[in-house]
């Protein structure tokens, strides 16, 4: 019965937005069912014009308190979609099990900001690429997002 409901859903899913579907599959340890969810929770991705608010709305990011150009404090911790941030979470769990390259990449990370705070910054990175493959029309490149930045 899952797996029936399972293949309703993809089916409906490739009917909607077809390009966008194939195109969030590209990103290894995104399957069926977490490209789903990022398709339906972003909807739209033209609704964001910057990279940075796109974060924001998928809780990627902290919100910050400024006065007079200076930063006073973090705010919004429950601010945002809170689907799409656990849906980030597990592609980068998943992208570290499928993507040869990306032990490294989280290795470096690690080594400058901790276990737990490298995951969050490796699920905002997938977070930024999904906004510009889906904005920009293009399919993931692991050699371009794996590159020392």
């Amino acid at each position: 019965m899952i797996r029936a409901l399972e293949l309703f859903l993809v089916r409906r899913a490739k009917t909607h937005q077809p390009t966008n579907f194939h195109r969030l599959r590209t990103i290894p340890g995104i399957g069926k069912i977490l490209s789903m969810t990022l398709l339906y929770e972003i909807h739209d991705i033209d609704r964001f014009p910057r990279v940075q608010q796109f974060a924001s709305y998928a809780s990627l990011v902290r919100g910050t308190k400024t006065s007079a150009g200076k930063k006073v404090g973090t705010s919004g911790k429950k601010i945002g979609n809170v689907h799409l941030k656990w849906a980030f979470s597990e592609a980068a769990v998943l992208f570290l099990a499928k993507c040869d390259g990306a032990k490294a990449l989280q290795a470096r990370i690690e080594r400058k900001h901790g276990k737990a705070k490298s995951l969050s910054i490796l699920a905002h990175k997938i977070g930024r690429a999904v906004y510009h493959m889906l904005s920009r029309g293009t399919v993931f490149e692991v050699e371009r997002f794996l590159a020392r930045t």
